[in-house]
């Protein structure tokens, strides 16, 4: 019984659109990442692994928080993350490790949840600093 209730106990962040779709970007930028030569698993691919994973765990160590103002620092370290990740992904571009066509498949993804992350700063900063 206790494992059927564990089960069925979402935390908040699971049902926030920019936590989904942040996600399937994590997963499509590890498969992309995989394109990469050996010799950068542990250099540059390690580094947009773990900008990739930041993207995500920084909106949930947010939903986590109480405080307005804490949960829009860490969206604000989720947007770093995101645009770290792309950054990354454009020298991977450069040295040749993956195509512009590649490349540009993702780019939506990244627009879309850098808008998602936008607003949800906002969202924060509008309770924070309510208009009269």
């Amino acid at each position: 019984m206790a494992d059927a209730l564990n089960s069925m106990i979402t935390f908040t962040f699971e049902k926030l659109d920019a936590y989904i779709h942040a996600r399937a970007l994590v997963r499509d930028v590890y498969r992309l990442q995989h394109l990469f030569p050996k010799e950068e698993t542990y250099a540059l691919g390690d580094q947009v692994r773990r900008a990739a994973v930041s993207i995500t765990a920084n909106i949930a160590e947010g939903c986590g928080r109480t405080s307005l103002r804490e949960k829009s620092r860490f969206i604000e370290i989720a947007f770093g993350s995101l645009t770290e990740t792309y950054s990354e992904l454009l020298t991977a571009l450069d040295l040749g490790y993956i195509t512009e066509e590649q490349l540009n498949t993702l780019r939506p993804q990244f627009v879309h949840v850098a808008k998602m992350l936008s607003g949800l700063r906002k969202s924060y900063s509008d309770q924070l600093n309510p208009k009269p």
